[in-house]
Order: structure tokens, then sequence, then C-alpha cells
């Protein structure tokens, strides 16, 4: 009597839009490993990860290896349940037997890629268009963004009077420094849902532009590592409290904005 059984099959394939970096970053994480101990994964041969799996944990695996960015399969396997066939007496073998496969050393991913291990956490860089970076330092550094800008305005209102051309250079090159930080993090923010840094665009398109800001500021990031890189590092207490001061904000402008019209009739 059998009983199938599949495993988990990685022969070193990404998906096109995932960098070789990015992959075996995230298998690290995956695997509770250092990327020295999964490099030999990517040299073009079959590896079994996981084997003695049932179709729906095949599936979470193959799920999770996915969201890692890897292009793994899943194979049956065939085993045999000896408890239903009557032992037969040994025979010399014809052959010498061939070794076993030898047995995986990487150890399955956990809890569906919930574990996260301090040494998975991605870098952050601001002015990048690789990584990730979660809702609040989006908040945070949004809000840090906007009040360089501000204190730039105001520094060039004081200074204008003085010297008007350079007061203008000045708030010039300060507001595109902003505008050159600004895209990198809405970048990074979509990373950590999974979608493409392109889907940014949709800003500019009418009425979509005005809803999916906020889709950016409230919609969670992947659990885990995703094809775009490890999970941001957890939030300090200062990106805490900028967020939420930015919130308020954005209340307090939402609510002026509603009386301001209220009134205007």
């Amino acid at each position: 009597m059998t009983e199938t059984h599949f495993r988990i099959v990685f022969e070193g394939q990404l998906f096109g839009d995932v960098a070789p970096e990015t992959a075996r970053a995230n298998l690290a994480q995956l695997f509770k490993s250092e990327l020295e101990a999964v490099e030999p994964l990517f040299n073009g041969q079959p590896h079994v990860l996981k084997r003695g799996l049932d179709q729906p944990q095949a599936q979470r695996y193959l799920q999770a290896l996915q969201e890692a960015g890897v292009q793994a399969h899943i194979e049956p396997e065939v085993s045999l349940n000896l408890d239903k066939v009557e032992p037969l007496a040994p025979t010399p073998p014809a052959h010498p037997a061939p070794p076993a496969e030898p047995f995986s050393p990487y150890a399955p991913p956990k809890a569906e890629v919930e574990v996260e291990s301090p040494q998975g956490y991605g870098q952050l860089k601001v002015f990048s268009l690789s990584g990730r970076i979660g809702r609040l330092r989006y908040l945070a550094w949004s809000l840090a963004l906007i009040s360089i800008l501000l204190g730039a305005m105001i520094v060039g209102s004081v200074f204008m009077p003085l010297s008007e051309g350079l007061a203008s250079m000045g708030m010039i090159a300060i507001s595109l420094v902003v505008v050159a930080a600004t895209l990198p993090i809405g970048v990074q923010r979509l990373h950590d849902m999974g979608w493409s840094g392109w889907l940014l665009l949709l800003n500019l398109v009418p009425f979509v532009g005005s809803l999916f800001p906020l889709v950016m500021m409230f919609m969670p990031g992947t659990r885990g590592p995703n094809r775009y890189g490890p999970p941001p590092p957890p939030n300090s207490r200062a990106v805490k409290i900028l967020a939420g001061v930015w919130l308020v904000l954005v209340v307090i402008m939402t609510l002026l904005v509603i009386i301001g019209g209220l009134v205007s009739e």
C-alpha cells in the first residue's frame, strides 16, 4: 500500500523582477541561516528543500517561497507503508545499493514566514529605489521631508529681501532634494505591499490620484520577505511619534477644509 506525499524542489530559478541578492537574503531569513549557507542552492542543480508533505502543506511552503521571489515546484514522492507489507526473507543484492540522497541541511520556512529574525531585516536607504518601508515609517519620513521644505521656504522668505536670486536658488535646490527623496520612499512603500514602484504613477491619474495616497498610508505590508526584499526593521519610538503627529495634522487639515467649505456656502 502506498501513500502519496510531496516534496519541494528548487533549481535556483528566480522570478524575472527579483534580484539575486534579494532572493538570497529572503531565503536566508526563511531558513534562519546565514547567506553563505544558502549560496549552494543557487548553483543550478535541483535541491529538495522539504519532503514528506501532504498537498496543503506543500502548497503553503510553495507560496512562502514564491513570496520570497524564488521559483520552486512541487513533485510527488511515493513512500511505502511497511505496516501493510509482509516481511520478505533478505536476499543478497546483485549490485551495491546506491547511496542515499543526503538530507538537506536547510530548515523549512517557519510558520509561513511569520517568524522574523533580527538578521533578516532590510537596510533603510532614503534615496534608494530598492528595499521596503512600512506605513508608520512612510508617514514619519513624509512629515520630515515636508518639514524640511517648509523650513526652506521660511528661510528663503527671510533672505528674500537681501538677495532674491540667492534665496530662490536655495529654495529650488532644497525642493529638488525633497522631491528626489519623495519618489524613493513612495517606491519603497509600494514594495512593502508587494507592488511595483511604477504604480506610483497612479498618483497622476485624475480621481485615482486622490485616493491612492490613502492606500499607501493605510494598507499593511506583506509579512516576512517578498520579491522586493526582507521586511523593514521595527519602528523606533521617534518613527511612531512622527507618524502620529502626521496623522493628527491630516485630520486637522481635513476638518479645516470641511469647515471652510461649509462657511463659504
